[in-house]
């Protein structure tokens, strides 16, 4: 959502005195999702929706509650479908798996946990 249409809707709800007092359960969940997609500094989103730090925390709040108490469906589930590996690479994506780097320099790659726990084992 396009920060200024939500300062816009923000500045509905500001009394005489400059506090926000927000009555509309969409428009918290509206902020919520605005505020969890903001990938810059968090002074930067405050400015962009006209408020402060000390007036959002309240509003974010309410509405994290309103989520977690089920007021608004958590955004659908999106399955991530994994590119199938090598054949005889027992479903492991090739360049995948773990590297260990030991002090002299050397570098150990396990294809999966299994074997590491196991060399770790007797490492021990």
């Amino acid at each position: 959502m396009d920060l200024e249409i939500l300062k816009k809707k923000i500045s509905t709800y500001r009394g005489e005195g400059g506090q926000v007092r927000i009555t509309d359960d969409a428009l918290f969940i509206e902020i919520l999702s605005a505020w969890e997609q903001w990938t810059g500094p968090m002074k930067d989103f405050y400015r962009a929706i006209g408020s402060s730090k000390n007036g959002m925390a309240s509003i974010l709040g309410k509405a994290k509650k309103l989520r977690r108490e089920g007021h608004f469906p958590v955004s659908e589930f999106k399955e991530l479908k994994v590119a199938e590996g090598v054949a005889g690479h027992s479903g492991a994506i090739p360049c995948s798996g773990i590297e260990l780097s030991l002090t002299d320099g050397k570098v150990i790659r396990f294809p999966s946990v299994d074997p590491l726990l196991e060399f770790l084992k007797k490492a021990a």
